[in-house]
């Protein structure tokens, strides 16, 4: 069988284009904003705020600045996009609602112990059910504060609820698809009938198991650039590609993707990997020298880095969040962005945005061992951290004492 060759570089210049990280920069308008995320798949939701929400760093890592009222309205007017579960908790198009109704209809309807746990207990609480529902179909879209309901501790959680049981609940009902995030107080999300979210105009056809992963797969292949099938798996719809492998000999079959390699040194890496046959004029414009790279800075949750294993394996690049770690154990920092430089993750910084002082302090700026330190390179850096502080609305920045040999001029 004969495999496309790329090299290491032509597989990440693939990676990063995809992503929206090289190249000409997408318009920062509804549509352009929509059709990234058409490209991206979703927009990893976090509830930490540091820097910014991940999705606006996401965002603005491929637009630079721009005014987040577009995504807003695309969010809580158009209903173009919502929230709901991709490979966690997202940003996801309206379009690709038949993809995600699959979770909707079969959360915790397995035979696992934390399914029956699940399952036990909604049907311990089924009148706190019952007045959820009522009070939203009466009172229309209130936050979860504001239900009235008597509230009490306990029962399975899926993620962030704070351990009260409607918490819970609501976070039950939107898994399943029965009501929706329709709007946001901050942090705090304006919870709604989902009958009341989605447009008229919602695709809604039930898909079979077979054909969401047929496009799921097709979804995350694209997204990726190139990917071996336990990456497809880790992307989008993390976890959901029951028959992956049927799945790609079928499109392998159809000529809707092929067979690539990677091959370094004469040597060809390890495992099966994939490219999607719509990529193949952008592959070899890229093999030809048709590559426009760019300088940004990436959020923890990027799509580009948020499969640990493929970072490290691509890009020679350890990352891990730090967050829940204890602060004397952390290597890097609390919430720290990776510096993308062309092909290259080439260091990271570990920022934090004061907003009533209107300061963005760099508590640390990290180069990696072979990361370079030339003046167009550092000039680049200190440009990424300049458009950052414009975007969060900073007046001011501030920077650490100590900066990598070679990076001074990283200091505006």
């Amino acid at each position: 069988m004969t495999f496309r060759t790329l090299s290491p570089t032509l597989a990440r210049r693939l990676a990063i284009t995809r992503q929206h990280l090289a190249g000409v920069q997408p318009r920062a308008d509804a549509n352009g904003i929509l059709d990234l995320v058409r490209d991206l798949g979703c927009l990893q939701i976090d509830p930490i705020n540091v820097v910014a929400r991940s999705p606006l760093l996401v965002l603005f890592s491929r637009l630079g600045v721009y005014d987040r009222a577009p995504l807003d309205a695309l969010l809580w007017r158009e209903r173009k996009l919502f929230e709901y579960w991709a490979h966690c908790a997202s940003i996801v198009l309206t379009e690709d609602f038949p993809i995600h109704r699959a979770l909707m209809r079969t959360y915790a309807t397995g035979h696992s112990a934390w399914d029956r746990r699940v399952r036990a207990w909604v049907a311990q609480n089924n009148d706190l059910r019952r007045a959820i529902l009522s009070a939203l179909r009466r009172d229309g879209a209130m936050l979860g504060r504001d239900l009235g309901i008597t509230d009490t501790r306990g029962g399975p959680s899926i993620g962030w609820t704070s351990g009260r049981q409607s918490a819970r609940m609501l976070d039950y009902l939107w898994m399943t698809g029965k009501i929706m995030i329709a709007g946001r107080d901050g942090i705090q999300k304006l919870w709604d009938l989902a009958e009341r979210c989605l447009p008229d105009w919602t695709p809604r056809e039930k898909l079979s198991a077979r054909e969401i992963v047929r496009r799921a797969a097709q979804r995350s292949l694209r997204a990726l650039g190139i990917a071996t099938p336990r990456q497809i798996a880790q992307h989008f719809i993390r976890g959901r590609y029951a028959n992956l492998a049927r799945v790609l000999a079928d499109l392998e079959k159809e000529k809707l993707i092929e067979r690539a390699q990677i091959v370094e040194d004469g040597n060809a890496w390890k495992g099966e990997w994939y490219i999607h046959t719509d990529d193949i004029p952008l592959l070899e414009k890229l093999a030809a020298g048709d590559w426009m790279p760019r300088t940004t800075l990436l959020s923890p949750f990027d799509n580009l880095i948020c499969d640990r294993a493929r970072t490290k394996l691509l890009f020679d690049f350890d990352y891990s969040v730090e967050i829940y770690t204890p602060k004397p154990k952390r290597k890097f920092g609390y919430y720290v962005l990776p510096i993308l430089d062309g092909d290259q993750l080439i260091g990271r910084i570990d920022p934090v945005m004061d907003r009533a002082r209107g300061v963005l302090t760099l508590n640390a700026i990290y180069a990696e061992r072979a990361a370079p330190k030339t003046r167009e390179t550092t000039r680049a850096i200190a440009d990424a951290i300049t458009r950052l502080a414009e975007f969060l609305g900073a007046q001011q920045i501030v920077y650490p004492r100590r900066v990598p040999r070679g990076w001074e001029g990283v200091r505006k």
